[in-house]
This record gives C-alpha cells, structure tokens and sequence, in this order.
C-alpha cells in the first residue's frame, strides 16, 4: 500500500457519496442541504474533528470546523467549498444525474465538478491527518457552505455577517475553480490558478406600458419594449478590457507557445488554450445575457408590464461601464432592478501562499505551468473578502487533453476523471501541509 492510497480511496468514496444525496439549489431561496451538512459533520466527527452545523433558514445548513495548527500564532487559512448543486433534468442525462458511479474512468453526477470534488478531497485529507495524528503547520478553519449557486446569500454572507468570529485570525482562503490542467502547444500543461473574480451584477428589467385587448393596436406594448431591450443587451458588443491577471495570463501563453502577444486585441491567444478559451474569453470584457422572461397570462390580453432577468459581470474596475451601459440599452420605459451584487476580486500572483501551490503542482506533474486567471464566475471568496481574508481559487485536478471541462460546470453529463481527482487529493494535501 502507498503513503497516499487511502487517501486516494477515500477521496473517491466520498466523492461518490455526496454526489448521491442531492443537495439541490432551485434558487429564490428554496434549497436543502441538510442531509449533506449532516454526512459531511458525521465524517469529520467520526475522527474527531469538533464540528457545528449552523442553519441560516430550514434546511440551509453549514458546517464549521476548525483544526489548531503547530503555530497558531500565525494566521490561519481557510479552506471552504459550497454543497449545493444546480438542478439536473434527468431526461437529459445519459445517468442519472445522482448516481455517483464510475463509469469510463470517471465519477458522474451533478456536484462532480462543482464542487463535490473540492469538499471530498478537503474532507478525505483533513481524515488523513487524524487518523495519522497530523498537525498542520497553522490553523485550518473548515467552511462547507449553503446557497453558493444562488447568490450565497443563506451561505457565506450569512456566515460572515452573523459568525465572523469563526474567521478569527485568518488572512488567506482557498476554495473551487483553480490547480486545474489545461494543455496547450507540444503537451505543455498549464495549472490556472484563479487569482481574481470578476463582479456580479442580477438584474431585473421590468418593461411597463399601457394593457389592452391584444387584437388593437398598441405603440405603448410593455412586451415589445422589454424583448426590444432584452435584445439589445443581448446583441450589444463589449469593448475589450483587460485586466492585470488577464495580461499576465495571456503574456505567457504567447511565451510558451511563440505567438505573438499584442494588448490591442488578445483574442487571438485564445486558440492556443483549448477548452478554457470560453472561459477566459468571457473575462477580457464584461457580459450581461438574458437568462429569464416573465410576462402575460392570456393570448389576447396585452399586459401592462413585462421582466426579464440579465446576468451581468463585471471586470474589476469596470463595474460602472457595465452598470451604465445597460441603462442607456434598456432606455425610458425599462426600469432596472438589482437583484443580486459582489464585488470582484483581483490579488497579485506572488507570495507564500501562492509558491506553495505551484511547488505541490510541480510535486506532482514536473512539466506543469502554474499560471493565473480571471474567473468568469464567482466563489463564496467574495464573503470572506468583507473580513479581509484574501481568496484563491485552488481546487487542483490533473485533465485529460480532450476533456472539456468549462462544459461540466452546470452541464448535462457532469462528471470528473477518477485519476484527476485522486491527483487533486494528493496535491491539496501536499500544499495544506506546506503553507
């Protein structure tokens, strides 16, 4: 048996189990992640790590937990992942979408990637550690948090507004969507590690106009105003922005691959970076797509009022040019509502905590270049951001060549690569014990 075949094991049973008790997020605040609260408690208790399930509403529950250090005079790391899921259509899947299995190689199921994998491979090596009476350099404080894939309102910002206690002493976090591989020219593998976020911004559009009998003529259509709206933000071209983890990023691709690197238009570097192209596509502008209409409630009456829902995210530092473009899209008779707003995050490259990441990379894939990014998305970093604790994302998996990985994030099929995550196991492993 090798040092880490447990741990290897483990992490895969885990992340099976929790895969198959579906935590589902459905949004406007109807979620349950009770029974998984109480799975991952039990298997933290089970070795005796002191745990406390906190209930923001019924049936939205975190877990906390924190693991004294060798020196808690220094400040402590937290390491979090969320346990809530989208919602899956099974009719759609080629499994069901809760069952855990391995199939080809891979665990299917909904959580697979985002981010059962996390939470299974932070509680397979926090296991690792007391059954073996490891003790970490610092403390470790454990966050699993609720409502992550619907604004974390019920979850992290819950947690920080009412427990920032529990963050006590911590300066850096690490969480999901970062360590992962993506191969680029000659096999070359680049590990992005997420090092900023861009902003959230949910709007609402409601469209307001004179109701009537739909077989009349009517200038004043509330219908017709708002698709006229939603379809100029949906069309609408944004200027290129780039930030200074998007420069550092695409300077090294152009470097690795010996294409030409060129800040008036970096698109083209984005042929070289296969499936995160799409990713990091999305954050060298801001976006905003429409993602829901409301309006009507019989063929023949006209409605006085329509809505619709934009998802608009923002590069840090250009929040206003988002905010101020869809103002002057949607024009007078729209009117615009927030629904949701973070911040975004960008923190440089460089430091301990980062040379630590790479070097437990490099430990494990001796070809592997670590590199920054840009998240198109957004992490329950943001939170812990209000307590100054500053986020990365580093969620370490080793990829197939040919496996797209952005299309799991919320996709039919979700599934992760059994060797790529016990790789990711070994690595977070690694870094925890050396940071």
């Amino acid at each position: 048996m090798t040092p880490t075949q447990g741990l290897e094991e483990e992490v895969v049973r885990i992340c099976q189990d929790l895969i198959r008790i579906p935590s589902v997020n459905f949004g406007e605040g109807k979620g349950n992640e009770k029974e998984v609260a109480e799975y991952v408690a039990a298997s933290l208790e089970e070795v005796g790590i002191k745990t406390t399930i906190y209930e923001s509403a019924p049936g939205r529950c975190n877990v906390m937990a924190r693991i004294s250090g060798r020196d808690s005079s220094r400040p402590g790391l937290v390491v979090h992942g969320h346990l809530d899921v989208v919602p899956a259509n099974a009719d759609d899947w080629s499994v069901n979408p809760f069952c855990g299995d391995i199939i080809d190689g891979f665990i299917w199921g909904r959580g697979a990637v985002d981010m059962k994998n996390m939470d299974a491979m932070i509680i397979a090596t926090v296991r690792d550690w007391s059954r073996t009476g490891y003790v970490p350099p610092r403390d470790i404080v454990l966050a699993f948090f609720a409502d992550e894939e619907a604004g974390s309102i019920l979850g992290s910002h819950w947690m920080v507004d009412k427990h920032p206690e529990l963050f006590s002493g911590c300066s850096e976090a690490i969480s999901e969507v970062g360590g992962f591989s993506v191969t680029v020219a000659d096999g070359k593998r680049f590990y992005m590690i997420e090092t900023a976020e861009k902003g959230i911004h949910w709007m609402k559009l409601t469209a307001h106009g004179k109701a009537g009998h739909g077989s009349v003529m009517n200038q004043e259509n509330a219908l017709t105003r708002l698709a006229e709206a939603v379809a100029k933000i949906g069309n609408h071209e944004w200027p290129q922005r780039y930030s200074t983890t998007v420069k550092n990023l695409l300077k090294k691709v152009a470097s690795v691959t010996g294409k030409a690197y060129d800040e008036k238009d970096l698109r083209p570097l984005l042929l070289e970076i296969g499936f995160a192209a799409r990713m990091i596509g999305a954050t060298l502008q801001n976006t905003a797509n429409p993602t829901m209409l409301e309006a009507g409630y019989k063929a023949n009456v006209i409605p006085g009022s329509a809505s619709a829902v934009i998802d608009g995210r923002f590069i840090p530092g250009f929040e206003d040019e988002l905010n101020e473009t869809i103002t002057q899209l949607v024009g007078p008779h729209v009117s615009v509502e927030t629904i949701a707003r973070d911040i975004a995050l960008e923190v440089p490259f460089e430091g301990d905590l980062v040379d630590a990441m790479c070097a437990a990379i490099i430990k494990e894939d001796s070809q592997a270049i670590p590199v920054p990014y840009l998240m198109s998305g957004g992490t329950d970093n943001k939170a812990l951001a209000k307590l100054g604790i500053i986020g990365y994302g580093f969620s370490p998996l080793k990829l197939p060549e040919d496996f797209d990985f952005v299309a799991m994030f919320h996709g039919v099929d979700e599934r992760v690569p059994v060797e790529g995550l016990t790789f990711g196991a070994r690595v977070l492993k690694d870094f925890l014990e050396n940071s």
